[in-house]
């Protein structure tokens, strides 16, 4: 007898894609060949990818029509003015500089944060490992401060990818420590994407705004994230999640 859950999910998928399962002994000879470095893994082995975080969903009718209606217009083009648009409200930013990579982003904003600043501190709650790379390719240092409960993965806490703020202060007070940018990432990914509350979030701007700091969020996740605070934070239950 088939189980099912009522109700149902309200879509369907029209679009599969033929995947295979390697027998035990050739996935053990593949993870040897890649020594046992997932990244050096090939597709073709992977039976069901838990890395890639992006690109590999089914897209829906919505998505794949607005493909073809985008306008290729190498100027002016009327999907950026409807992305633009998206973002600003969004953020509430006025300017807007697209970028086909968020990795390609980071390039950009480090290159041009970092510039004069070799051997300065990137203080932050957990930099993903592109962001460290970027980090250290421009001559400077992440400094990874989450609180004590997101690097144990047995405690249970509505918010483990906190940053701590006691330890914040701390390291922007030091006259010995060069604090370039602090910044958030929400979700923490490389702490397994564990959630930042909006209490945490609003404490750290008001501290690196203190000092001086420039303050920047990595909101690859921040849907999710903004999930999160409505079903956990006290006073955000049924607020929208812009």
């Amino acid at each position: 007898m088939i189980k099912m859950n009522y109700p149902p999910p309200p879509y369907r998928i029209k679009m599969v894609e033929s995947i295979s399962l390697l027998p035990r002994n050739k996935r053990e000879k593949a993870l040897k060949r890649a020594n046992y470095n997932i990244f050096n893994l090939r597709a073709d082995d992977v039976f069901i990818d838990f890395l890639t975080d992006s690109g590999t969903g089914a897209m829906s009718q919505e998505q794949w029509a607005s493909m073809m209606l985008g306008d290729e217009s190498y100027a002016n083009a009327r999907s950026f003015e409807r992305f633009e648009q998206v973002i600003q409200e969004f953020t509430g930013f006025p300017y807007v500089i697209p970028a086909h990579q968020g990795r390609a982003a980071e390039n950009v904003l480090f290159g041009t944060l970092l510039k004069d600043r070799p051997g300065s501190l990137v203080v932050s709650n957990q930099s993903f490992d592109t962001t460290v790379g970027h980090i250290y390719y421009n001559k400077a240092r992440p400094y990874d401060i989450v609180i004590e409960e997101g690097l144990d993965p047995q405690k249970e806490l509505p918010f483990k990818g906190n940053i701590d703020l006691d330890k914040l202060v701390e390291v922007l007070e030091d006259p010995e420590k060069d604090v370039s940018v602090v910044t958030l990432v929400l979700t923490n990914n490389a702490g397994g994407g564990q959630p930042v509350s909006f209490e945490n979030i609003s404490e750290t701007a008001k501290i690196a705004k203190k000092y001086n700091v420039p303050f920047f969020l990595d909101i690859a996740r921040i849907v999710e994230n903004s999930y999160f605070i409505q079903h956990r934070e006290k006073g955000f239950s049924g607020k929208s999640l812009k």
